[in-house]
């Protein structure tokens, strides 16, 4: 079966999507906030507890987000059934407890008056002189 590149495209969006709302929808739940999110998001949450009694944690959030997914593939237009999209590699997280500070980058040297290829900035004098001249050829060339 040969995907199209617009139907490889909603998988992405709809991959995504799934897992950033499951992400959230089960931070909500564990906040007491279920009762804020909309039915659809109620259901997907009852059948991943449902799951969760079945099977590992891990493996009813994977079972939860891709049946989402395929729900998020119909509703954005995917053609046919939804296609397997390739996980991505991702490192895997240790928690060390401790964290890393953000340093600053070295400031950048400016650029100084002494050097080979510094621009020596004109004269006021000589741009006025130039502006006089354009001046005088306008009016010139006009009479």
């Amino acid at each position: 079966m040969v995907i199209k590149a617009a139907d490889m495209l909603i998988a992405r969006r709809a991959d995504t999507r799934a897992r950033a709302d499951f992400a959230t929808w089960r931070m909500m739940a564990k906040l007491n906030g279920a009762s804020a999110l909309p039915p659809e998001a109620q259901t997907f949450l009852t059948s991943y507890k449902k799951l969760s009694e079945k099977m590992e944690d891990a493996e009813a959030s994977e079972a939860t987000i891709q049946l989402m997914y395929r729900s998020y593939y119909a509703e954005m237009g995917g053609a046919g059934a939804a296609p397997e999209v390739p996980a991505r590699a991702r490192e895997p997280v240790t928690d060390t407890g401790t964290v890393t500070a953000f340093r600053r980058l070295p400031a950048k040297p400016k650029p100084g008056a002494s050097g080979l290829n510094a621009k020596r900035p004109l004269p006021v004098a000589l741009i006025f002189v130039c502006l006089v001249v354009v001046y005088v050829a306008i009016r010139y060339y006009w009479r």
